[in-house]
């Protein structure tokens, strides 16, 4: 049976993690690892986390949770923690404020990774991806879209899928993991490296065709869009060269201004 490590990162998050907590503990699927990596909250956040614990194992639904807090260098020096710890067969992240969107989410990724019989595991499972407020209510889908056929040079036209809804083996994830000196961005960086990876070991990426991701508005890289759109650039460059890099803004500016006319 395939197997799955869920990796939630918090920091004072007592504000909005329960509905992240909830929407993990109502997966019907039972093979499951959830890891939270606490950077030494100072509020409620790991009381949440302990209690949720004692009741997934009074559950006996077959996830395994599993606490670490301590203090860390950030957002993706802890998601690096989560990687060296995990060891499910694929690997997600799913931060306080981001939800599963219904009880078969899981379930639903498992029926994609299985569809091809005789194949080696797809080197990523992805989807769509939805976005909702800190209550957990949806505002829109999310403008950027999944294409049918993924590869690593699809992110030239942007993140195409969202990380909450990228599903990397995590056999590869552990060989690649995020680079520190990005503050904002080094999560679309990682996805472009584990799809490379695995188009060189000749594996497929494979749609779920479903919304597998409820993501909460206010993530870090819209409190420091700036700041983020500086980092993409960099990560574009590194990976699709500059002059390519270069025409894409540009075509990013006049789409946008065509779209406000």
């Amino acid at each position: 049976m395939i197997t799955f490590t869920v990796v939630t990162i918090t920091y004072n998050a007592a504000d909005v993690l329960q509905p992240t907590l909830d929407s993990v503990m109502m997966q019907t699927y039972p093979h499951v690892e959830h890891l939270i990596v606490d950077g030494a909250s100072c509020d409620a956040t790991v009381k949440m986390a302990e209690a949720y614990k004692i009741q997934s194992d009074e559950a006996e639904n077959g996830h395994a949770i599993k606490i670490k807090s301590e203090p860390d260098g950030g957002l993706y020096p802890a998601m690096n923690k989560g990687l060296e710890r995990a060891t499910g067969d694929y690997i997600v992240f799913l931060n306080a404020g981001d939800c599963f969107p219904a009880p078969d989410t899981l379930e639903q990724v498992v029926l994609a990774a299985e569809a091809g019989d005789g194949e080696e595991r797809p080197a990523v499972l992805f989807g769509n991806t939805d976005i909702v407020n800190e209550h957990g209510n949806f505002l829109y889908h999310r403008r950027l879209q999944p294409p049918e056929r993924l590869t690593w040079r699809s992110f030239r036209h942007g993140m195409l899928v969202c990380h909450q809804a990228f599903y990397a083996r995590t056999d590869i994830a552990k060989q690649l993991p995020y680079d520190t000196q990005y503050k904002y961005s080094a999560d679309v960086d990682w996805c472009i490296r584990v799809m490379k990876e695995g188009e060189r070991r000749g594996l497929l990426l494979r749609n779920i065709h479903a919304v597998v991701a409820n993501y909460m508005e206010e993530g870090q890289t819209t409190r420091h869009h700036k700041e983020s759109l500086h980092e993409r650039f960099d990560v574009m460059r590194r990976h699709y060269g500059l002059f390519p890099t270069v025409l894409f803004h540009l075509w990013f500016v006049v789409r946008n201004v065509i779209k406000k006319r």
